[in-house]
């Protein structure tokens, strides 16, 4: 009858003194994608000092959107009107002949939306994404056309300001934004559709140890 003996190496010694190599051991997964993404990120100093610039800036264009938002104009309360209707007074900009008052209410209104864009990704990890970045500027904007509307003179609420904001904050945030925040505070985790390929080639490397 034969008998083995398992060695302190882990090879399998027999009877007649041959031994039996022991199985590899699988090899060491590599690191994630994530993780490795993480460590090249910026420590948490860097970030924590990124984020305290990111929040002074917001204070600071608080204090600009609100001298140029909610201040009294009562010159023009005859030609002041509540707008709910989207696009109408786009279009009623568009067909003025004066063309420069044009650029001004159309671009002005776009360009008080980029600092949201910029500002917002570098804040926080979960301010980031084009949706989060378009709902947080649509209900500040909200607010704002909101208070005016209700307690400034001169003022009147209108949804298109709210979307010319709005369209501001996504051009900043597709072409400044988005990079900032990806360099400031890398992704940790992966997207579903990232961590199953990992997973079918972690399971097919077994396999082939396996074998």
């Amino acid at each position: 009858m034969w008998r083995r003996d398992r060695s302190a190496d882990g090879a399998v010694a027999t009877k007649a003194g041959g031994s039996v190599p022991a199985a590899p051991a699988p090899p060491p997964e590599p690191p994630r994608e994530a993780e490795a993404e993480e460590r090249r990120g910026p420590g948490r100093a860097v970030r924590a000092l990124v984020a305290l610039v990111a929040l002074v800036g917001m204070v600071a264009f608080a204090i600009v959107l609100a001298k140029l938002t909610l201040n009294a104009s009562p010159a023009s309360v005859p030609l002041t009107h509540s707008n709910l209707t989207p696009g109408s007074s786009i279009r009623a900009y568009l067909q003025q002949p004066a063309f420069l008052e044009t650029v001004k209410q159309l671009g002005g209104n776009v360009l008080l939306g980029v600092p949201f864009g910029v500002l917002l990704p570098l804040f926080s990890r979960k301010t980031r994404g084009l949706v989060r970045v378009a709902l947080l500027t649509i209900v500040t904007m909200l607010l704002v056309e909101l208070v005016q509307g209700a307690l400034i003179t001169g003022r009147a609420f209108d949804i298109d300001d709210v979307l010319l904001n709005t369209t501001g904050a996504l051009l900043g945030y597709l072409l400044v934004g988005r990079r900032l925040g990806r360099a400031v505070h890398p992704r940790v985790r992966r997207r579903w559709w990232q961590r199953r390929p990992a997973r079918q080639k972690g399971s097919e490397q077994v396999l082939a140890t396996d074998r």
